[in-house]
């Protein structure tokens, strides 16, 4: 006999009571939350007003509509879910530190060996439901010895065989035999040898006008709790409910009864896997995630200090532990905040990022010192806090020969930045300007000039592992959007023109270049079609790019695009 007990939680409204939290029941009367599944709109999550109005998951939220004049839509979050889901997995910590998601709507909990704690299983029980109660949250509990006839017991121990499996045709239900089933009666197996399982008694515990709060299988009885069950309640895919629905196989006993080989060749090994996960036969563990990485050291002062002498005195004190628990994990730093906490009870807040993540106390002290002149010290600060709000892996490096060694002493000895002191750079620029201002340019395949690069943040991305590719021919050293050059509409290079409100004279030209869009995609800036592009110095010594649209969608006309050093 297995002495695990696993208790599973259902939260049939967690969408719309989540909802109902977040706005702080300003939401009177019914309440549904809707999703777009195949191009229609498809309730998701109800509350109890709309549930009592007839309405019910998976209905059209037009339909929804039309039964009810008064109805609340709210949009469907999935993020926000699954994060108020994960706050409610770590509130379960609290009965047992093996806590699983069950699904999107619910929570899996391996109580053996903790149940004692609270008074029994049936007092732990109703401690979960007045927990769930007091913050407006429906619950549907299932016990049992297998995480699938706990799942089961949630989430069918109260509904009706026929109702959770969709119903059927007229004359289904008829329990009654024929003559000649009744004159074989007594010859029928034991149920321990695949007969009908006996009936036994399912403990409801915290019964309520609602429903039932728990439904508790005691242990060795999962057989005949799971009996009576649809055969939905183990947790199969809805073709291949609706086909046992269709052959007569209604309830988890039918199943039981049937011969297993024939089962399997005829649904597949899914429903016998399911069928023995949910007696026991096969192991389903209930795996917790992970808890997170968290990294932040405090340093509470017996004195209030405001002098910025002391205060990087304290970041000394608190860099090398947290670096330490840093290098523990194999992780480095990627934004840090520290928080000031003042005598007066306000608090001083600064963040700063890094370009590259890293443990190392000297290349993220200077960052947080650019950053403590914004720290406004009040009457005093008496606890400084540390925190990293993200951190990153950061890999081993590989060993490298005294080739490669002695290269990279020689660049640093001729003034060459290394990779260190690039990023120490961004990181110090960052700091005033921000990360997302800092930005480098990439080489891009195109052979149109403004499509020739791409500009990306300078701390979230690595410099060109490979040289730019020399163009055919010289490209501007500035480069903007075309502006308008005042000239004979003719593709002839002209002897002089107007450009930015004064006259220019041509003393020198080079050119065309023919330049022609990519045809396979739809570029607005390139609608006037084919371009020619020259060279032209001017006779005051400024060197242009200029261009002759040849106009397949707009007038034809002469642009100026950049300028040469």
């Amino acid at each position: 006999m297995s002495h695990r007990r696993i208790l599973s939680l259902w939260f049939p409204r967690l969408g719309a009571e989540r909802i109902l939290r977040a706005e702080r029941g300003d939401i009177a009367g019914p309440l549904v939350v809707a999703a777009e599944v195949s191009n229609s709109q498809v309730i998701t999550a109800l509350n109890a007003a709309a549930e009592a109005a007839g309405l019910h998951p998976g209905q059209s939220l037009r339909d929804a509509h039309a039964m009810c004049a008064s109805l609340r839509v709210r949009s469907r979050n999935p993020a926000a879910e699954a994060a108020f889901l994960a706050a409610l997995r770590r509130w379960a910590g609290r009965f047992t530190p093996w806590v699983a998601e069950a699904g999107e709507d619910g929570l899996t909990l391996d109580i053996s060996g903790c149940a004692h704690l609270f008074g029994g299983e049936t007092a732990l029980t109703q401690a979960v439901a007045q927990d769930c109660a007091g913050i407006g949250l429906s619950l549907h509990m299932g016990l049992a010895d297998t995480v699938g006839a706990a799942w089961a017991l949630a989430r069918y121990g109260g509904a009706e065989p026929l109702a959770a499996t969709g119903g059927g045709r007229s004359g289904d239900a008829i329990e009654q035999e024929a003559r000649a089933t009744r004159a074989r009666a007594q010859k029928r197996r034991h149920w321990s040898r695949g007969g009908r399982a006996p009936q036994v008694h399912v403990q409801v515990a915290g019964e309520t006008a609602k429903g039932p709060q728990a439904r508790i299988a005691a242990p060795g009885q999962t057989r005949a709790a799971l009996a009576p069950l649809p055969v939905a309640a183990l947790r199969l895919e809805a073709a291949t409910v609706a086909q046992l629905n269709r052959l007569g196989l209604r309830r988890i006993g039918d199943l039981l009864a049937q011969p297993r080989s024939s089962l399997a060749r005829r649904f597949g090994r899914g429903l016998v896997a399911r069928l023995d996960q949910a007696m026991g036969s096969a192991p389903e563990p209930v795996s917790p995630a992970r808890e997170p990485d968290h990294f932040a050291v405090r340093l509470t002062l017996p004195e209030p200090i405001g002098l910025m002498e002391d205060l990087l005195a304290a970041l000394d004190r608190m860099l090398p532990r947290l670096c330490a628990r840093l290098a523990a994990r194999g992780k480095g730093a990627r934004v840090l905040r520290l928080e000031a906490h003042r005598c007066d009870q306000a608090m001083e807040a600064v963040s700063t990022g890094l370009a590259r993540a890293s443990r190392e106390p000297d290349r993220i002290r200077p960052l947080l010192a650019m950053k403590l002149e914004q720290i406004d010290a009040g009457f005093g600060i008496d606890m400084l806090r540390l925190e990293v709000t993200r951190a990153e892996a950061i890999h081993t490096r590989a060993p490298v020969g005294h080739l490669q060694a002695g290269a990279a002493a020689r660049a640093r000895q001729q003034g060459q930045p290394d990779g260190v002191a690039l990023e120490d750079l961004v990181g110090r620029l960052g700091a005033r300007l921000g990360l997302e201002a800092i930005t480098r340019l990439h080489p891009a395949d195109s052979h149109i000039p403004e499509k020739r690069f791409s500009v990306q943040a300078a701390a979230w991305s690595e410099p060109a592992a490979e040289p730019w590719p020399r163009p055919l021919r010289p490209r501007p050293l500035l480069l903007w959007p075309p502006e308008l050059v005042s000239a004979a509409p003719r593709p002839d290079l002209p002897s002089e023109f107007r450009w930015r409100g004064r006259n220019w004279q041509v003393a020198a030209a080079e050119g065309p270049e023919r330049i022609a869009p990519e045809w396979w995609l739809e570029d607005p800036n390139w609608r006037n079609g084919v371009r020619d592009y020259w060279v032209v110095v001017s006779c005051c010594g400024a060197k242009l790019w200029l261009f002759f649209a040849h106009g397949a969608a707009l007038s034809p006309g002469w642009f100026c695009q950049g300028s040469f050093a």
